[in-house]
């Protein structure tokens, strides 16, 4: 998303889109920035887990409970494709549409297929892709695809590595054919038609 907290020791003059300033006791200022207005600060008095909008929500994808069990018992009554489920905040939290579509290319998967049809072991793969995906993103700070920038103003370059994001009819950079795209559930889904089964 584009939101984001910038820490001053001396803070610039506010800015459009600058909505919350949290000034630590030493005087350190916490920004928090979001032109499209889709995060929150919340102040949680009691545990952060009983809050409504956070109890409902699945672990995070380098927890160890979000593993291939976990996530093959939480699909079994899925009939939804699985790219939607793997998008699903009550499954697990943080794999966005760009994230989602290169883990399923990495995996193998079709992002079309249900998701009570994908076995155990093609998620146990999954899973390990999804923590591989946000490792090389956070390690090359991010997608920029406009205005996305991290805490420091810069933006990232993980989308020059894209397989498929936003490729649709460019060669798959592992077998040549046409990247396909198709909409499921309002977001852009691209896949390789002979990587991904």
């Amino acid at each position: 998303m584009t939101g984001s907290l910038r820490v001053y020791r001396r803070a610039p003059p506010r800015k459009l889109h600058d909505h919350v300033d949290l000034v630590l006791d030493d005087g350190t200022l916490i920004r928090y920035n979001d032109p499209r207005r889709f995060g929150a600060v919340l102040w949680v008095g009691a545990a952060a887990s009983d809050h409504p909008l956070l109890r409902d929500l699945g672990p995070e994808p380098f927890d160890a409970a979000f593993d291939a069990s976990y996530f093959w018992r939480a699909t079994r009554g899925r009939t939804a494709a699985i790219k939607l489920a793997l998008m699903d905040n009550g499954l697990v939290v943080g794999v966005g549409n760009i994230y989602a579509n290169e883990s399923l290319f990495r995996a193998g998967i079709r992002p079309t297929v249900r998701a009570n049809r994908v076995s155990r072991p093609r998620l146990a793969r999954l899973v390990d892709e999804v923590r591989a995906v946000l490792t090389d993103a956070i390690a090359k700070g991010g997608s920029t695809l406009r205005d996305y920038v991290d805490a420091r103003g810069e933006p990232g370059y993980f989308q020059l590595d894209y397989f498929v994001y936003g490729r649709e009819g460019e060669p798959c950079r592992v077998c040549g054919s046409p990247i396909r795209h198709r909409r499921l559930g309002a977001r852009a889904s691209f896949y390789c038609p002979r990587c991904q089964r």
